[in-house]
């Protein structure tokens, strides 16, 4: 054997096990890529989420559609011209006032489309509300951005190239609508009830009825019915329809509306504590939709009051336990304070007077993620099913789909919503204990079932909002006689949207309720329109 054959002789073992090496890192490699194509085991990279600013497309094409802006909602589509010209088409001839139209959940298909389920609350000027839901398909576009597929489906399910929907009224002669002291209402007296004693007259039976026709483009013939409004009434009404409306309140509503909301989108509701009659409500502008009753929002911080009930009845926290309240606190993203205020070592008491969004999202381990729903739904009614003798909303709190979705839900973000006939019921209940369905006639029929809060939970809430009149971030109150409590509530809307303020009352056998939409914040914008309220009432009712 040569030198040289010795040495490639000494070489081979080595490549062979090279081989082998590399055999095996390609067999591991193929495993490693099986693993990641099947999505089994520790390779497993989880479910596909919707690109988050997919979604964001999604919510500001309802936002822009929900406010009117219709050219800015088609630019946001892959067919702007007539997309516009359908959504224009689409409101004005079902005579719809303005919609109310809330996301849901995101998916993504298998060609990395995405669809933002939404609810589309619609306004039909003096006869109702007609509830729908639908979907928006978004696909990527070839810069990376993403538009709205532009599909006539998406404004409703059943719109399409064949069929359209048409608007057909009765005329009928309703019923003379008066207060509980038997006085005549009207529209030119209470402007706010120019939209609401139609509703009350039809649905006693004998007021406006319509309905929403899915009709042939082409023919016209009538293939369906959407949505129909009113109820026949067997004979002639027997009589004027009794409300539960105080002429008083209601005057001194929509005063103080006309001059605290500057102009903006306002809403007010007034009701008894003791049975849940309605003594006024009131929108700015007094026309159209009523978002006092019907209208969707996030209540921001006045949700506390939901929120520290919850924490309350299952003695996780008192009102003198140190609850810190930082400037910031991350949970998924960055929450903070109004004006990033700050207030290290507070109590729960001062967090809930100074209104602290960190410390209360610092408690949501108290909570499990339904227990909010529930304490809400349970003790407050809120979700349930209210009849309260007109069209209205009764109020949603989602089980959170994260962690981030918890924190928000803690002060009344998310996907949390009410509107102010929600929450001046939750006031009521919040310094009684004991849940009155709202009414605003007579003889409503209530199916809610509630449990009354304990009685220790009733005194702390009670004496946590009247802190916050005489030490807290509703002091414009202060200065009103009688034992006032209060919480104030700002709620995000969108991030080139100011915030809109809120602020819920009580005084005596009355709680209020007012948002002022892009208020900014409650104390300052809804601040002055309720304690305007409160200083042209002094009595309350009997």
């Amino acid at each position: 054997m040569t030198d040289t054959e010795h040495v490639t002789g000494r070489g081979r073992r080595p490549a062979r096990k090279a081989r082998a090496t590399a055999a095996v890192g390609l067999a591991v490699a193929l495993v490693v890529g099986a693993g990641y194509a099947a999505e089994l085991g520790p390779f497993d990279p989880g479910p596909r989420k919707p690109d988050p600013e997919a979604t964001a497309r999604a919510h500001a094409f309802l936002a822009d559609w929900a406010a009117g802006r219709m050219s800015r909602a088609a630019a946001l589509t892959s067919s702007p011209e007539q997309a516009e010209r359908v959504l224009r088409s689409f409101t004005s001839g079902l005579d719809i006032s303005k919609p109310s139209l809330t996301p849901g959940a995101a998916t993504i298909g298998e060609e990395g489309t995405v669809t933002v389920a939404f609810t589309a609350r619609m306004p039909v000027t003096g006869l109702g509300t007609w509830t729908y839901a639908s979907a928006l398909p978004l696909r990527e576009q070839d810069d990376g951005g993403w538009k709205v597929d532009w599909a006539l489906s998406l404004v409703h399910p059943k719109l399409s190239g064949s069929e359209k929907f048409r608007l057909e009224r009765e005329d009928t002669a309703g019923p003379e609508v008066t207060d509980r002291d038997g006085e005549r209402l009207s529209g030119d007296t209470y402007p706010s009830l120019g939209p609401v004693l139609p509703q009350i007259a039809g649905a006693a039976g004998s007021g406006p009825r319509g309905a929403v026709h899915r009709v042939d483009r082409a023919t016209g013939e009538v293939k369906g019915t959407e949505a129909t409004f009113g109820e026949k009434s067997e004979g002639p009404a027997d009589g004027p329809v009794a409300t539960t409306i105080d002429a008083t309140w209601q005057s001194a509503a929509e005063k103080a509306l006309a001059s605290g909301a500057d102009g903006k989108d306002a809403a007010l509701v007034a009701l008894r504590i003791d049975n849940g009659e309605i003594l006024a409500v009131a929108n700015s502008p007094s026309s159209g939709f009523n978002r006092a009753v019907s209208g969707t929002y996030a209540p921001g911080s006045t949700w506390k009051i939901v929120t520290s009930g919850a924490l309350l009845v299952k003695d996780a926290v008192a009102p003198g336990d140190i609850v810190d309240c930082p400037r910031f606190l991350t949970v998924g993203k960055r929450f903070q304070n109004v004006e990033t205020s700050e207030h290290r070592g507070a109590t729960f008491l001062k967090d809930f007077t100074e209104s602290c969004n960190t410390a209360f999202i610092s408690l949501r381990g108290k909570l499990d993620d339904r227990e909010l729903g529930d304490v809400a739904r349970t003790y407050f009614g809120v979700g349930q099913e209210w009849r309260v003798g007109i069209p209205s909303y009764d109020g949603s709190v989602p089980v959170p789909r994260d962690e981030t979705e918890k924190a928000a839900s803690m002060i009344g973000q998310g996907r949390v919503q009410a509107n102010p006939l929600i929450m001046a019921s939750v006031t009521a209940t919040a310094v009684s204990g004991t849940f009155h369905q709202p009414t605003i006639t007579g003889g409503t029929k209530d199916t809610t079932a509630t449990t009354p809060l304990p009685r220790k939970v009733v005194t702390r809430l009670g004496e946590m909002m009247r802190a916050t009149v005489t030490d807290g971030t509703a002091s414009v109150l202060a200065d009103l006689p009688g034992d006032v409590g209060a919480k104030t509530g700002t709620a995000e809307v969108a991030d080139d949207v100011p915030n809109n303020g809120w602020m819920v009352a009580h005084r005596g056998n009355v709680a209020v309720a007012c948002v002022v939409e892009k208020g900014v914040t409650g104390g300052a914008s809804a601040g002055p329109v309720v304690r305007d309220l409160l200083a042209a009432v002094p009595a309350a009712p009997s």
